[in-house]
């Protein structure tokens, strides 16, 4: 085995392969969508370790709906098994609910007409400078 071989062998390069996994569009899918739900959790980690109490930000509820939508169709187009597709078959309901009730949440604080903090739902008065807000009738 010459020098070039023995480099692709050990990098996992051999038989067309790389890493030892034949790779196709629907596998590329398929470790993508490892890729993003995995990512989700360093995303929330980060957010958790600046404010020094546990958050979940949309951006984890993002990923998971997108992990979870790409492993989907990969099971679905690709490996067309059962326990598979049933596992993601579900999951994304709810990650779209928590994005859904997150977006009205951020739309129902109110901006402090003082020092234009943001404020939450049921404020009456803007925790930043003490000014009295305004009501809102929803």
């Amino acid at each position: 085995m010459d020098w070039f071989a023995m480099i692709n062998w050990q990098a996992g390069f051999s038989d067309g392969k790389f890493l030892w996994v034949e790779w196709h569009f629907w596998k590329v899918i398929g470790w993508l969508g490892n890729v993003v739900f995995f990512s989700r959790f360093i995303v929330q980690w980060i957010a958790t370790e600046k404010r020094k109490r546990v958050v979940v930000p949309s951006a984890f509820w993002w990923l998971s709906l997108v992990g979870t939508l790409l492993l989907l169709s990969y099971a679905l187009f690709d490996r067309r098994d059962s326990v598979f597709i049933f596992a993601y078959a579900f999951s994304w309901i709810p990650y779209l609910r928590n994005l859904i009730i997150h977006r009205r949440h951020k739309k129902a604080h109110v901006e402090c007409p003082s020092c234009s903090v943001m404020c939450p739902p049921p404020s009456n008065y803007c925790f930043a400078c003490g000014a009295q807000l305004d009501s809102r009738d929803t």
